[in-house]
């Protein structure tokens, strides 16, 4: 199942299609040509707004094969897959502050959210939801090394059977039954500040603060055993380096931020670690801001960036970029990097006045990607074919749902996922609306074929 958008590509309509401006190869590398015109689709099902004082965390966007699953302000509603009707909810004590994007093959994810409603209450409770069955199977609170319970925590995970959330006051761990498997311990300033997830592993960001700054510390990507927590591959990150976040475990990659990251993006570097053995080995390294490539990562999350896409079974990350030309510009195109390498695989035309939004991979390697709206027609989702690089367009949403789109993408702070020939958005965050939001902005839309 895949998340993750970002970007800003353009595109020119042709004929009532979709095809990219012809900009100018600026950088080598194989560049891909026009699309098709795709498929008319429409407005299946939509989520409203809900009415809040002031915003709220809605994190969580899942599709199973029987519902699309939103996290809404103080629960979880299960959709049907077309998102028209809610069909369960799971009513949460408080506020959802971080919800996994992995879900196991069982159905299971986790999420953290607050021990209240008001506005004191803090983020200790730590919650296995099943999203099969719509039900939240457990809740568990922390404990600190002396045993006191109510740990505050930043996120959470699953992965390798495991549970796992951290945050500044360490990192604790419980089994998929619920069992405690570890602790946030304070050894020498030392502790787990998050964790990453994944199938069968479980990933620790290690660090140790050098002096009573807590801005210097030293880190450590950890691979870890899911069950007892014992390291089984490391990774010392420069000293350089103030934020890491985890894209992926299976392969290693770890987005940086050596301090100097433009636009708010919070990565400067992307770096591809071998972990098979006991001491990692760097394998490849991206200069983001060099490339002007344009992945996001809050400052906070050890997993939670956007803006990109893997191809796990290639080697293969798909970013966007910006490109200023002379004849119209600025405009943007995705780029394919080698995990392995770091080189180019090749990049889509530079194309002007929209979003394109890397979003997932298929089987067969093929990119999935979001075309934004522009002010004259709605958004749409195009495949990019992973060799020539190509854009054949899927579908295009109806033009009477463009202003919520746009907004959605300007003011919003949206997970999508393509499923059964049907692109869900998710805001994770409820807000009131703007002065210039007057489109009625959804916190989740369903798009797909009429």
């Amino acid at each position: 199942m895949g998340l993750i958008i970002g970007g800003v590509l353009a595109v020119a309509l042709v004929g009532g299609g979709i095809a990219l401006a012809t900009g100018g190869d600026d950088d080598g590398g194989k560049d891909g040509g026009s699309s098709s015109e795709g498929v008319q689709a429409k407005t299946l099902g939509k989520v409203a707004m809900p009415k809040v004082g002031k915003e709220a965390n809605t994190m969580g966007t899942w599709v199973t094969d029987k519902n699309f699953v939103k996290g809404e302000v103080n629960k979880i509603v299960g959709y049907s897959l077309d998102g028209a009707k809610s069909q369960w909810e799971i009513p949460l004590g408080g506020q959802i502050c971080w919800a996994s994007p992995h879900v196991t093959k069982e159905g299971l994810t986790a999420v953290l959210f607050r021990d209240g409603k008001g506005e004191d209450a803090l983020c200790t409770k730590v919650g296995l939801v099943d999203l099969k069955k719509g039900k939240l199977v457990w809740q568990k609170e922390g404990s600190d090394s002396e045993g006191n319970a109510g740990v505050q925590f930043d996120e959470v995970t699953i992965g390798g059977g495991t549970v796992a959330a951290g945050g500044t006051s360490g990192g604790g761990a419980w089994s998929l039954e619920g069992k405690p498997l570890w602790t946030p311990k304070y050894i020498a300033d030392c502790d787990d500040d998050g964790y990453a997830g994944g199938g069968d592993k479980l990933v620790a960001l290690y660090g140790c603060d050098t002096s009573t700054s807590v801005t210097e510390t030293k880190q450590e990507i950890q691979t870890l055993d899911p069950t007892t927590r014992a390291v089984k591959s490391t990774y010392k990150l420069d000293e350089k380096v103030e934020e890491a976040h985890v894209l992926s475990t299976a392969p290693l990659v770890v987005a940086v931020d050596t301090g100097d990251s433009e636009g708010g993006s919070g990565v400067t570097d992307i770096l591809t670690i071998d972990d098979s053995g006991k001491q990692g080995r760097l394998l490849s390294k991206i200069d983001v801001v060099a490339a002007g490539y344009k992945p996001s990562c809050t400052v906070a999350g050890v997993e939670g960036c956007k803006e990109f896409a893997l191809d796990k079974k290639n080697s293969t990350i798909y970013l966007s970029s910006e490109v200023d030309v002379d004849d119209g510009g600025p405009g943007e195109r995705i780029t394919g990097l080698d995990l392995k390498t770091g080189k180019k695989t090749g990049k889509t035309k530079m194309a002007e006045s929209r979003s394109l939004m890397p979003v997932q991979t298929e089987e067969d390697g093929s990119l999935l990607a979001y075309l934004g709206s522009q002010y004259s027609e709605a958004g749409g989702v195009v495949r990019i074919d992973p060799k020539s690089f190509s854009m054949e367009t899927l579908h295009k949403h109806p033009d009477d749902m463009k202003e919520a789109e746009s907004g959605m993408d300007i003011y919003g702070d949206c997970t999508m996922i393509y499923a059964g020939k049907k692109l869900y958005i998710g805001d994770d965050k409820a807000s009131r609306p703007s002065s210039n939001d007057t489109a009625h902005r959804p916190l989740a839309v369903v798009f797909g074929p009429a």
